[in-house]
């Protein structure tokens, strides 16, 4: 059952057309990628499906609901969450504080508090730092911070995007076994990502974007086999 479902989507920048009427689903449980050069509308679509931009047409089903006109702090409360590129996180606020903003949707204080204790067990780490000025964690740990800051809302579907940018090698693997066990547990992953090896390696299935359109699409393992995408994005 498709959980998230694009048609036709056209957005504009201006007078640019930025998205050129995609159309791409996401069925529930699925870890899926977009992958592309820079400029390809990855993050334009991300942006798109979270309220954050006005389309110019077409339509997002999430759930069964349609999204394609409600505003992005309605359609967190359905169940959408974003960590945006760059990661976002209130650098002046404490490791706990961001947390606490995660949860804003979240009344129930005591289910507040158990949530905390299994962000913290997810990542250590954060748990020695909950009281740190969260601007001056590392790179990884920002990122850790990004996601659990995402997960204190119960999203249904997660969105990430390219949240390995700027990490070292370590760290890169380290994000992706994240993901794959934050979809182990049940939430539906949609992945934009520029480390396309990476990202396909771990998807159910992905699609290739170039300049505002879809021009491939296919299983992660098809896609990471294919050789145009081996030579666009894969090196070879």
């Amino acid at each position: 059952m498709a959980m998230l479902e694009v048609n036709d989507l056209k957005v504009y920048y201006g007078v640019i057309c930025a998205l050129k009427g995609i159309s791409f689903h996401v069925n529930e449980g699925e870890i899926v990628s977009l992958i592309g050069a820079n400029g390809a509308g990855k993050t334009t679509t991300m942006q798109s499906i979270i309220g954050l931009l006005p389309k110019k047409s077409g339509h997002i089903l999430f759930d069964g609901q349609d999204i394609t006109r409600t505003p992005c702090h309605k359609i967190v409360h359905a169940g959408m969450t974003q960590v945006p590129e760059g990661r976002r996180i209130f650098q002046e606020l404490t490791v706990y504080e961001n947390l606490l903003m995660g949860a804003y949707t979240n009344k129930d204080q005591g289910k507040f508090k158990s949530d905390l204790e299994s962000i913290y067990d997810r990542f250590p780490r954060l748990a020695e730092r909950r009281n740190q000025i969260a601007g001056t964690l590392s790179g990884g740990e920002q990122q850790m911070l990004a996601i659990s800051r995402a997960l204190m809302c119960h999203p249904k579907l997660l969105m990430l995007d390219e949240p390995s940018m700027g990490l070292s090698p370590l760290l890169v693997d380290q994000v992706f076994d994240i993901i794959k066990d934050i979809n182990r547990d049940g939430t539906t992953i949609l992945l934009v990502e520029q480390n396309a090896g990476k990202s396909l390696a771990i998807s159910d299935r992905a699609y290739v974007m170039e300049t505002g359109s879809i021009v491939l699409t296919g299983t992660g393992a098809e896609l990471a086999a294919s050789e145009k995408v081996r030579k666009a994005y894969l090196g070879g």
